[in-house]
């Protein structure tokens, strides 16, 4: 994704400026500087109730996706298209007829899709609030190919309007919500494992909800396997301990899918598996707080040689866990060692 450093490239979307990977937000008063303010896109808007325009872009560009949220306060007619071989998901949280897409009403339980390089037309009601997702289709193929184990090739959705559910497409925009929430209370640029986690989580959200199809159900292994497939997860994470293994790099690992690796850890741990992935080197600094000294090393030592490199969300995840923040642990075993 690009992020445009001047008007020059807003209205050009082939120019590509370095991404700053934070969440950018942006207010306009007029239709046609809305329309220029999502970048790598090519759109005009045009405004067709009466009053003064104001309209909200708060967007994060990542390597290869765009996640963003628009508010629009009037009706408009959008005419919009994607850059060339990425896939648009649009989830608008208005209620059913308040916009449509080519024409066809995106209703209540749906989102709208659109492929690259293909203009199509948005019309959207008065106070409008829409999430969007952009991909880029070599990195959704490729994590479609080695996380989903499905391809892609002739099962992306081929039409405008993608019914998911209501409960589906709400539990989407909370965790979009969420997502562009958390990055604008950081003013520090996401580091490269954050940008990663963050693409993969996306995209098993759009596979959670039905956005793209699921691999076609296989049997899933017998309870042996299961154990042994959780057992060499957590061997592989206590190896690479001081970094924060995810759960694509262990589906490639372990050649699984992530729905299959997520069913074995709820049939083994009762947990999904960032969630154990997590906890269990929690456990590791948590140990090597226990034995250490307060002059030896320091909570930011330990966290950092077991991937923990955030140290505020750290301390966090270490108390909700715990119970005590890391330095009360570190402090206990310097005094049993006095």
């Amino acid at each position: 994704m690009t992020i445009a450093t001047s008007n020059e490239s807003l209205s050009d979307p082939t120019l590509t400026p370095q991404p700053s990977f934070r969440v950018q937000t942006r207010v306009a008063h007029d239709a046609d500087e809305q329309a220029r303010s999502l970048h790598g896109w090519s759109q005009t808007y045009d405004q067709l109730t009466a009053g003064c325009f104001v309209g909200a872009l708060t967007e994060l560009c990542l390597d290869h996706m765009q996640v963003f949220v628009e508010t629009t306060s009037h009706t408009l007619r959008q005419t919009c298209e994607v850059q060339k071989d990425a896939y648009w998901f649009g989830i608008p949280t208005c209620p059913e007829g308040s916009g449509r897409i080519d024409a066809q009403v995106i209703a209540g339980d749906a989102l709208a899709f659109r492929p690259g390089g293909i203009e199509f037309e948005l019309l959207t009601s008065a106070g409008y609030e829409i999430f969007g997702v952009v991909v880029k289709g070599e990195a959704l193929r490729r994590y479609a190919a080695e996380v989903e184990r499905v391809g892609l090739a002739d099962h992306v959705p081929n039409t405008e309007v993608v019914p998911i559910g209501m409960a589906r497409k709400a539990q989407l925009c909370a965790s979009l919500r969420r997502l562009l929430d958390d990055g604008a209370a950081s003013s520090a640029p996401l580091s490269s494992f954050a940008r990663n986690n963050l693409q993969a989580s996306v995209l098993a959200s759009l596979f959670d909800v039905g956005a793209l199809p699921a691999s076609e159900p296989a049997a899933m292994p017998a309870r042996p396997r299961r154990q042994s497939i959780v057992s060499e997860a957590r061997e592989y994470v206590l190896v690479n301990r001081e970094r924060a293994v995810n759960v694509p790099e262990l589906c490639e690992r372990l050649h699984v899918s992530r729905r299959t690796l997520q069913y074995c850890f709820q049939d083994v741990l009762g947990m999904a598996p960032a969630t154990y992935l997590r906890t269990i080197r929690l456990n590791g600094a948590r140990r090597d707080l226990s034995n250490a000294s307060v002059e030896s090393r320091s909570v930011q030592d330990v966290a950092a040689a077991w991937g923990f490199w955030h140290l505020s969300q750290f301390a966090t995840d270490y108390r909700k866990l715990f119970g005590m923040r890391p330095s009360d642990t570190l402090k206990a075993a310097g005094a049993a060692l006095a």
